[in-house]
């Protein structure tokens, strides 16, 4: 080999060694321990009515099947992509001020493809309700249960933030409730006085609202005292018009639609008006329907705007 021809060859060898190192200095590095570790955390387990589920941390896309879970998710600034609803006809609750939440079905009934057409990263619903929809749901996405609707609703409240990865955001708005109830409680002194909560249901049932209940609880958390009932899971107790007697209280809150329209007072009542000195319309939409921490503002509003009107 000539030693030209020698010269050049060493001279190639080292233009490709540099080349080579440099490619590597531009190369991007091994992942981080901490990079690694963020990987792991992108999921975390909540165990909820159906075991334990992994979750996204902060889920986007959620989609809620119970009003509780809608009210929830609102309270602590998330708005759910898609909720079943009480009616298609009625939509998203107005008292939430929500806007582009699409209707997924009814609460009974959910759209399983309206669902999965949203794409959700968690699903929210309810045991007692969706059991048979579990592996369905959860094929689409993350999917927790609560137990029953008819649980305490602080509870339900407190598991739903959990899974929205807002456990403390939670915690502080039911803190915020109980407090405004004991304020209540201390203004207006009504311990002792009996109340009921009626939910006209069709002409031959009427529906009471017992302790468990959302707004009973409520009423309870104030000062006022729901008289016994032969109450299904403390939740509701049905009667005929012809036993409204049974209904009697020192106070009477009767839901509807529109509470400025006197006429949807049930006749049973308006007929037996000296049994019934008291009788005030209240939002089916929060003091029913619109379980959560937002609905229960909005029935303390009410509670509170009744007390100072008849101190």
């Amino acid at each position: 080999m000539s030693s030209r021809l020698h010269r050049r060859l060493i001279a190639l060898a080292a233009t490709t060694a540099s080349a080579a190192l440099l490619l590597a200095g531009c190369a991007a590095p091994a992942p981080s321990t901490e990079a690694a570790n963020a990987d792991t955390a992108a999921t975390r387990e909540v165990q909820h009515a159906r075991g334990t589920t992994e979750v996204p941390v902060e889920p986007q896309r959620v989609v809620t099947l119970e009003p509780l879970e809608l009210d929830t998710a609102a309270a602590v600034g998330v708005v759910p992509v898609g909720a079943a609803v009480a009616s298609n006809v009625v939509g998203v609750p107005a008292y939430l001020g929500l806007d582009g939440v699409e209707a997924v079905g009814s609460v009974p009934e959910p759209d399983l493809q309206a669902i999965a057409a949203l794409k959700p990263d968690l699903i929210l619903g309810t045991e007692a309700r969706h059991s048979a929809l579990y592996a369905q749901l959860s094929s689409i996405a993350p999917t927790v249960f609560i137990a029953t609707q008819a649980d305490p609703w602080r509870d339900n409240a407190a598991l739903i933030g959990e899974a929205l990865g807002r456990e403390d955001e939670t915690a502080a708005l039911l803190e915020k409730v109980d407090a405004r109830c004991g304020e209540l409680a201390d203004t207006y002194g009504v311990d002792g006085e009996t109340v009921q909560l009626i939910r006209p249901r069709d002409e031959t049932t009427l529906s009471l609202y017992g302790p468990v209940s959302f707004a009973g609880s409520l009423l309870e958390c104030v000062g006022f005292t729901i008289p016994d009932q032969d109450w299904a899971d403390g939740l509701q107790a049905d009667i005929s018009p012809e036993n409204i007697l049974s209904a009697q209280a020192d106070h009477v809150f009767v839901t509807t639609a529109d509470p400025s329209d006197d006429s949807t007072i049930p006749a049973a009542i308006v007929q037996n008006a000296d049994a019934f000195p008291s009788v005030t319309l209240v939002d089916t939409s929060y003091w029913v329907s619109g379980v959560g921490p937002l609905g229960a503002q909005k029935v303390l509003d009410d509670i509170e705007q009744y007390l100072e009107e008849r101190s």
